[in-house]
């Protein structure tokens, strides 16, 4: 079921400030999928369509994945799923490494999986600029 990315039901915005863990996926460089586990927020009022946030360490491979895609950013998606409910938002990713943007993303996260992350000199921000979102939630 398509999804307006900036205008989310309330069931489906609820979904995603539920304790979930999601999947990101990146292309690699040879555009075979890479997945991995991640924690996402979702901020539907961020950017021009919403926006996704992942922090991660700037050395890991879904970072590489994405900085590889070129200045224009990677396409990309996270996805989570909880028995029948699922929510997947896809979007262009990009590196974000301003600290006060890094200190938002933790701050995201820390509301949504209900823990602050130790700090990390090497933390960054996948931000997804969203131009999709769907599921059933």
């Amino acid at each position: 079921m398509a999804i307006d990315p900036r205008n989310p039901s309330t069931s489906y915005l609820g979904f995603w400030r539920e304790y979930h863990m999601c999947t990101l996926t990146t292309p690699r460089p040879d555009g075979t999928p890479h997945v991995v586990a991640v924690g996402v927020t979702y901020d539907p009022q961020g950017g021009t369509r919403g926006l996704a946030r992942v922090i991660t360490n700037k050395h890991s491979r879904k970072v590489a994945n994405v900085l590889a895609a070129g200045p224009e950013g990677a396409r990309v998606a996270v996805c989570q799923v909880d028995k029948g409910r699922w929510a997947t938002l896809e979007g262009v990713a990009t590196i974000r490494t301003e600290p006060e943007i890094v200190a938002d993303a933790v701050n995201r996260y820390a509301e949504r999986y209900g823990r602050t992350p130790t700090p990390n000199p090497d933390r960054v921000v996948i931000e997804i600029a969203l131009t999709r979102a769907m599921g059933r939630a």
